[in-house]
């Protein structure tokens, strides 16, 4: 079941800076900056568009840095956090410090992390090398636009896709990750896993925090999952 909800992109920033693959059947990327970014040319994918967001974890694979294949259903059971990034974005660049902490201080409430690079192989594997990146990495070079569509997004980096120990989506955070917003997240899924907080109530609490960065999914009624 897919609930559709609409992701205020305009309320990141007023404006998008780009990459494009250079193979030319790739859709262009665009990177969320930072906030206060002046606006530059007008860009079709910068206006408010509505996405499906699916209500549980994609069960996508995508080959990991062994070179075989791994599907997000490995990492059931745990709460997860699934972020899309590229080598190339700054942004994507400044969230990985901050990954690896939070994965770090949450061994103990069994966060996983899983990055999807949508990104060519060569540099990713020398940025997680150079970078001691301590999560696990799949690589998106062929498939990853795929993988972000399976999320509801398809043009945007870096994004962010927050689930509880069932595989639920409680949250989707598009642009750049800043600690004050993880932590809110993750305790959430917290109080959600641990029977404190029904479902509908964490992605309340989230999106009414952080407002139109976080996508959730809207209460649907008496019938919502909890």
């Amino acid at each position: 079941m897919t609930l559709s909800i609409v992701v205020l992109l305009a309320a990141l920033a007023c404006g998008y800076g780009y990459y494009r693959f250079s193979q030319p059947h790739h859709p262009t990327l665009y990177v969320a900056p930072a906030a206060g970014v002046a606006r530059t040319a007008p860009v079709a994918a910068q206006t408010p568009v509505v996405r499906t967001i699916p209500e549980r974890i994609p069960d996508l694979s995508l080959p990991g840095l062994d070179g075989a294949s791994h599907s997000l259903s490995e990492w059931s059971g745990r709460p997860l956090l699934v972020n899309f990034w590229a080598t190339w974005c700054e942004p994507c660049r400044r969230e990985i410090p901050l990954l690896k902490s939070l994965r770090s201080e949450r061994v103990a409430k069994r966060l996983e992390i899983v990055g999807i690079a949508i990104d060519y192989g060569d540099p990713v594997r020398k940025y997680v090398i150079d970078n001691r990146m301590s999560y696990s990495v799949l690589l998106g070079e062929r498939g990853g636009l795929e993988a972000a569509a399976a999320f509801g997004m398809d043009t945007i980096l870096p994004f962010s896709a927050f689930a509880d120990a069932g595989g639920r989506i409680v949250a989707l955070k598009v642009g750049e990750l800043h600690r004050d917003e993880a932590e809110l997240i993750l305790d959430r899924i917290d109080k959600l896993d641990s029977g404190s907080l029904s479902l509908q109530a964490a992605r309340h609490e989230i999106s009414t925090a952080i407002g139109a960065s976080a996508a959730v999914p809207p209460a649907s009624g008496p019938g919502a999952a909890q």
